[in-house]
Parts: structure tokens; sequence; C-alpha cells
């Protein structure tokens, strides 16, 4: 397994500037964002460290030789739009998009790209399935051509009200994965796994690793506490911010030891990459650079040093 982190949290550096720290900071990968250039409505999106649509092949060799000098990989591109919205413009730029972050992958000597199904939340599940399999089955195809494995994150994205009422992201329970991998039987699909998800759903953690071991081409560290004063007040419908707050990995409830154990004793070598949008440490550039390193000090506890 390689240590590493989302570059989102990071916005206010260029790509040459989160790999300095990364190598100072004695990290093994990097997930870099590859939004489309010009912001995004919610956090941790829209952010560009690697441009994809002006990427060159002379600028995407050059970058890889960055990475290399430097002794530190690209873990994936990570791009987490809503394909299946119900607004045309929007699902056609994602698509668009996610297809050219696939494109550029092996342009920077990589196979892996990040991201996430999408949901139109205003549509019945059996409407967004029928959405699902309109639209995924050609960029999985397109990624199949382009030798890259697409990791589909967990996440529900259902915090806002504009989320209501069942979010924007269909992959975000094993019910599902099972669902869209019978729908896409293809290898170059799968997950970048989030245990954190799972935990504020009031779903196992660590259950579901060694069914889909072969799916996991990702992994985000994370964690999350739950509030259960305000969930006893709000219930599990009422939206999952009134009772859940990410945090840092070990100050919240996702067990690591059992879950690094079973993602281990089934095979995973790849990336692990630390996600922070932990609000504690928000305030200020150093503060969000602390947060990764104290993430990785506690991490360090659970992934043998050779990894490390």
């Amino acid at each position: 397994m390689q240590l590493g982190f989302v570059s989102a949290i990071l916005p206010d550096l260029s790509c040459e500037e989160v790999l300095d720290f990364a190598a100072e900071e004695h990290f093994r990968c990097i997930e870099l964002m590859c939004w489309p250039p010009g912001g995004a409505e919610r956090r941790y999106a829209g952010i560009t460290h690697v441009d994809v649509t002006t990427l060159t092949d002379d600028a995407a060799a050059e970058l890889k030789q960055q990475f290399d000098s430097k002794g530190v990989d690209i873990s994936g591109l990570g791009y987490y739009p809503n394909p299946l919205s119900g607004t045309k413009e929007e699902s056609d730029v994602a698509v668009a998009h996610i297809k050219k972050v696939i494109e550029a992958a092996p342009r920077l000597g990589i196979d892996r790209v990040n991201t996430f199904i999408g949901r139109e939340p205003s549509q019945t599940p059996d409407e967004n399935w029928e959405r699902f399999f309109a639209i995924w089955p050609d960029i999985i195809k397109h990624a199949e051509g382009q030798g890259v494995y697409v990791g589909i994150e967990n996440c529900p994205m259902y915090f806002t009200k504009d989320e209501w009422p069942s979010g924007k992201n269909l992959a975000s329970s094993p019910a599902a994965w099972r669902r869209m991998f019978d729908l896409i039987p293809s290898d170059h699909f799968g997950l970048n796994y989030d245990p954190s998800h799972l935990v504020w759903q009031m779903m196992d953690p660590v259950g579901p690793i060694k069914e889909f071991a072969d799916r996991i081409f990702h992994v985000h560290a994370k964690d999350v506490a739950i509030d259960y004063e305000a969930l006893s007040e709000v219930g599990v419908l009422a939206y999952p911010l009134e009772y859940h707050r990410p945090k840092l990995p070990g100050l919240g409830e996702v067990p690591w030891g059992e879950f690094f154990n079973v993602l281990g004793e089934t095979g995973y070598r790849g990336p692990v990459c630390i996600e922070v949008e932990d609000r504690v440490y928000e305030g200020s550039l150093e503060g969000r650079k602390e947060a990764l390193r104290q993430s990785a000090r506690f991490l360090h506890n659970y992934m043998p040093a050779s990894d490390i």
C-alpha cells in the first residue's frame, strides 16, 4: 500500500507546490484533482491541479518527470461530478470531462481515474438505473480502450437541500455495487473505497471488503463522528450533516485496525489517500497541512513501514 492524500485540501497551492509538500513529508502518492477550470459550487469541488482540457503531451511528460524526480506517484486523477443529473447540460459536461480525464491518465503514465456514478435525486431508483445503463457503458468502454481503471467513490452525496431526497451518487451501498457491476461486468470498473461513508449510513465499513476485493482500485482514508444524541432527535431521515461530521482518521468511528487487517488480507496493495474534510483544521493553509501530517502519523500505525 502507498500512503498519500487527495489534493483537494490544498486548493491554494499549485500542482508543483503540492508535489513539493508531499515529497517533504514523505508521502508516497497524491490523487490529483482535475475539475474543469472555473470552479464549482460545493465544498472540495472545482479544484484543478491538472487541467486536462489543455494538457499537451509535452506538459504531461514534464509533469510525470517532476513526480518521478521527487519519488512521488500519482495515485489517480480525481473528478467527482453528477453524470446522471436530470439537467442535460450538466450531465453532458460531466460525461465529456470524465472522458477527457480518462484520456489524460495514460499520458501521465497512470491507469486510475476516480469519480462518481451520479444520481438524479428527484427521480426513482429504477429511473436512475435506466439513466445509468444509458450513460455508463460507453464511459467504461472508453476507459477500457485507454487501459484505465475507473474507481467509483461510495459517497451518497446527500448533505444539502439540492441533494434531497436521495443524494447525487447511486453507488453508496454494497447492493448498488452488485447491481452496477452486474450491469457493466468490466474489469476496468471498480471502487474508490471510503469506509467513512458506510459508517454514517449505519453500515459495516469492513464486511464488504472481502466480497469486492477485486473491485477496490483506490482507497480514501477519512473518518466520521456520529452525534448519537442529535441522531436520536432528528432520525436517519434528516439531512445527514445534522448528525455526523467528517473527521481526520482516528478521530471518529472507523475501526482502522480491523479495516487495514482485512484490506491487507485480501491482497490490496494500492494507494490509500487521506481525504481531509474536517472543519477543525480548515482555517488556514498550515492547519490543513497539519491535518495531513496528523493523519499520516495515525495511519502509520496500521501500514507496514516498507509500504509507507
